[in-house]
């Protein structure tokens, strides 16, 4: 039951309308998954690393995904792992819905929502992105800086637009787009990509204002130093430089983000996590870290 003291303070109609959720028993379940069976979840970028991870965990929630990414040969590998996932969980009956698509082709992001093949998202995932190069302002490809500021932040505000016209219609939903440290705090030979983050962390933020008369829910996860493909891209393939990286440290890996993802997805409906900012244990912020000794 409510305390009586906090009973007093709601006062008796308050009690009455609240006293349900807050007397409910919580499982140590700390995924609540129970929350997650049957939901629907988009995923961009869900053909590797955080994408992949996410969309492989949401499946074995018991949620149906739809997979949004370039490259095909991957989705299909992610599709029957998170197939595998929903046969292990009993969830005979759940989908997972392939979408080949750019970030960069707003027309492709335009018709997203027409083939999801019935399915009603409950959850937006916005994780596509990239970053090219650690080159300075004044030396930066226009081809770079093209590619990250349309996939990281247009591709994004693009697909949410048709997302959020759909959940203000129904008055539910949750979005939950990646940031970064990279969007609080900006660093040397990151101007543009540390750009691109600081604009979807202010997005985020707005959206979140915007949408305060509604149901509606606006998350921001912000990791910091992540082993993924990331550094790979970073240093156009140049797997060296990209171990180099993550010398001397333990990152953060895909599956570690993608449970904060989870997480935040299975509160309950009352309550909006707004930003989680996460680091590896060597981590402080964009630029400092400690390396163990080699």
């Amino acid at each position: 039951m409510l305390t009586t003291r906090f009973a007093n303070r709601l006062g008796a109609s308050a009690t009455r309308r609240l006293g349900a959720t807050y007397t409910q028993a919580r499982s140590l379940n700390v995924f609540s998954s129970e929350r997650l069976v049957g939901k629907n979840v988009l995923v961009t970028g869900a053909s590797s690393g955080i994408g992949a991870s996410t969309a492989e965990l949401f499946a074995k929630a018991g949620s149906n995904v739809v997979l949004l990414a370039r490259r095909r040969a991957n989705l299909d590998a992610v599709k029957a792992k998170c197939e595998a996932a929903h046969a292990e969980g009993g969830y005979s009956g759940s989908k997972v819905v392939v979408i080949e698509a750019d970030m960069q082709d707003r027309k492709a992001l335009d018709t997203v929502l027409d083939k999801t093949e019935g399915l009603k998202l409950d959850v937006l995932v916005n994780n596509a992105g990239l970053v090219r190069g650690r080159e300075h302002v004044g030396v930066a490809a226009e081809a770079d800086i093209d590619v990250m500021f349309n996939t990281n932040v247009i591709g994004l505000i693009q697909l949410t637009q048709n997302v959020v016209r759909d959940f203000k219609k129904r008055n539910t939903g949750l979005i939950v787009n990646l940031g970064s440290v990279a969007g609080i705090e900006s660093y040397p030979g990151g101007s543009i990509y540390c750009a691109t983050k600081f604009a979807v962390h202010a997005f985020t933020d707005s959206l979140r204002h915007e949408l305060i008369d509604t149901n509606v829910r606006i998350a921001e996860i912000l990791p910091g130093m992540v082993e993924t493909e990331f550094s790979v891209v970073r240093y156009r393939g140049d797997q060296g430089r990209a171990d180099n990286e993550y010398k001397g440290i333990t990152p953060l890996t895909g599956a570690d983000v993608a449970e904060q993802i989870v997480w935040v997805a299975s509160r309950p409906e009352h309550v909006q996590v707004a930003n989680l900012l996460m680091f590896p244990s060597q981590q402080s912020a964009a630029t400092r870290n400690w390396r163990r000794p080699e």
